[in-house]
């Protein structure tokens, strides 16, 4: 098996699903007290989300290529950053640490192409839902168009990933409020749901719309773990 890295921490909460889901997927392929080799960076989120706030991208690449080269010095052969807001520096981390990163909008564009749908309702962060690093990678190498809802709830899904999600809060008000974007969204023409921040997956779950929800978190980790196994 091959070690794979982790640019995580941001947040920890979703971070340790990915380590859970990593070695559970590395158990049930190979079997036995077989698990999953990684190596992970974790660091200390509030400084980062306050750089994302000031819109300061440039300080987070350097910071993240340089943990990237770290990893890589480690025995890391190649990168799941554990995050789909900080994927809008995917190239940049990239190149600076000299290994692959594993892309986390690669793994839902092939399962929602293999599902048959073309207009999922995005929910992320708003730096994910208003840029175009996700949602153009999904057009372009998927023919994927990905829905994003309106301002207002754009701000609302923000706020609940990071004044709850992202410091382990999780709230039935907020799963309602969730379920009724999607909801609206469905009547817009969604076909599916992109579960779009790797803390969603948290509160939202396939038995809370009829739609087809895509967890990113889970598909960027089974991505991992057949890179981990080649």
């Amino acid at each position: 098996m091959r070690a794979l890295g982790l640019l995580g921490g941001m947040s920890w909460e979703s971070t340790a699903i990915y380590y859970r889901l990593l070695n559970e997927e590395v158990r049930t392929r190979k079997g036995g007290l077989h698990s999953a080799p990684l190596l992970l960076w974790s660091p200390d989120f509030a400084p980062i989300a306050d750089r994302q706030r000031e819109d300061d991208w440039s300080t987070l690449a350097e910071q993240l290529g340089r943990a990237g080269q770290h990893l890589k010095q480690s025995g890391a052969e190649a990168l799941l950053i554990c995050s789909n807001t900080m994927h809008c520096l995917h190239e940049t981390i990239e190149q600076a640490a000299g290994i692959p990163a594993l892309h986390i909008a690669d793994g839902t564009g092939e399962a929602l192409q293999r599902a048959g749908c073309k207009h999922p309702a995005l929910l992320a962060t708003r730096f994910t839902m208003e840029g175009t690093f996700y949602t153009q990678r999904l057009r372009d190498l998927f023919g994927i168009t990905a829905m994003v809802p309106d301002e207002e709830a754009r701000s609302g899904i923000h706020c609940i990933i990071y004044e709850e999600l992202c410091r382990g809060v999780i709230r039935d008000e907020s799963r309602a409020y969730y379920r009724d974007v999607i909801k609206q969204m469905k009547a817009e023409g969604a076909d599916s749901v992109i579960l779009g921040c790797t803390e969603i997956t948290m509160l939202i779950k396939q038995d809370d719309t009829d739609l087809p929800v895509f967890d990113t978190t889970a598909l960027h980790a089974a991505a991992g773990v057949s890179w981990i196994l080649g």
